[in-house]
């Protein structure tokens, strides 16, 4: 399992992430209601770039890339399957809706590892 760093779980080391992803979200959101999918496939492809980028960053490995292969401490509960739906149908609006609960979902779980380790 790789591990989170606790510096790199720091409230103010991972905010800016979840504000881009709220930013980003309603976009989505906005693209599905226009029924525009390219669009929203495109967003939700630079989203689930962020949620990699995100595990990354606040993991120990020393490998700087996201693998699917692994598994990482800070995911939620059955995240990887969730994340391999996600990934096989970005434009899907179940995806976008799957996405936006693994943020949140992520963010209650860097709380609760600070407050561990």
């Amino acid at each position: 399992m790789i591990r989170v760093r606790k510096d790199a779980i720091q409230k103010e080391q991972i905010e800016p992430y979840f504000e881009a992803w709220e930013k980003l979200s309603k976009e989505i959101f906005d693209a599905h209601d226009e029924r525009n999918g390219k669009k929203a496939q495109s967003l939700m492809e630079q989203g689930i770039d962020l949620f990699e980028e995100l595990i990354v960053k606040t993991s120990e490995s020393q490998v700087q890339q996201f693998l699917l292969s692994e598994e990482y401490e800070a995911m939620p509960l059955n995240g990887m399957e969730r994340f391999q739906f996600i990934k096989g149908r970005p434009g899907q609006y179940a995806c976008f809706v799957q996405l936006d609960e693994l943020f949140k979902e992520l963010k209650k779980r860097y709380a609760r590892l600070r407050v561990q380790k």
